[in-house]
């Protein structure tokens, strides 16, 4: 008696309909993702227990270190422009539009007015060293701080503002930034928290 035969069966497996959804997926979460802005410092905001979301757009951040050091950014190159055009117009000093341009695609910033041009003419990689090393002066004698927010709230009147400080910056400084804001009467703004039980990002 012969032996029936089974007929082999492909073992390939079509692959197209997976390719097209890791393709989907891949295109959904680029185009929905938000990038982190590189911070020059790194800061460990305070735990709270608050859960409100601060608004992606208009957005003007106070990052704060816990030397006390000021640094700004804002969420809008150009806004940045002529915040910097602003500022630099109230101190008599003129940027060119390479300048202006270089200024804008920072994230953050934080540098005496008066050092900015040599600042901007630094290459990327050097900017990021030197940047550490600055911040905004916010001393009596040359509040500088105060022109940047008053100005910036003179270019874009709906700006947000979001303080970031890290949870082991001597209160002073905290109060000193706030009283700032007070004197131009900015009294409502975003503290940047880390939810408790939570590693802060």
């Amino acid at each position: 008696m012969s032996k029936v035969k089974v007929a082999r069966k492909s073992t390939r497996i079509d692959m197209t309909a997976m390719s097209d959804v890791t393709v989907l997926l891949l295109t959904f979460f680029m185009l929905t993702s938000t990038f982190v802005k590189k911070e020059p410092v790194q800061v460990t905001t305070p735990a709270s227990v608050s859960e409100i979301k601060i608004p992606e757009t208009n957005i003007l951040s106070i990052l704060i270190d816990p030397k006390g050091k000021v640094f700004m950014s804002m969420d809008k190159q150009g806004d940045m422009m002529q915040t910097l055009d602003s500022v630099g117009n109230h101190y008599g000093i003129t940027f060119t539009d390479q300048e202006k341009n270089k200024f804008k695609l920072a994230s953050t910033f934080g540098i005496p007015i008066k050092s900015m041009k040599a600042y901007l003419a630094l290459k990327p990689d050097e900017q990021d060293k030197v940047l550490a090393s600055y911040g905004i002066p916010t001393d009596s004698i040359d509040n500088q701080f105060k022109v940047w927010i008053q100005k910036a709230r003179v270019i874009n009147p709906n700006f947000r503002i979001a303080i970031k400080a890290d949870q082991s910056t001597p209160y002073k400084v905290i109060k000193d930034v706030m009283n700032s804001l007070q004197d131009l009467r900015e009294n409502r703004y975003n503290l940047i928290t880390a939810l408790k039980n939570q590693t802060a990002k």
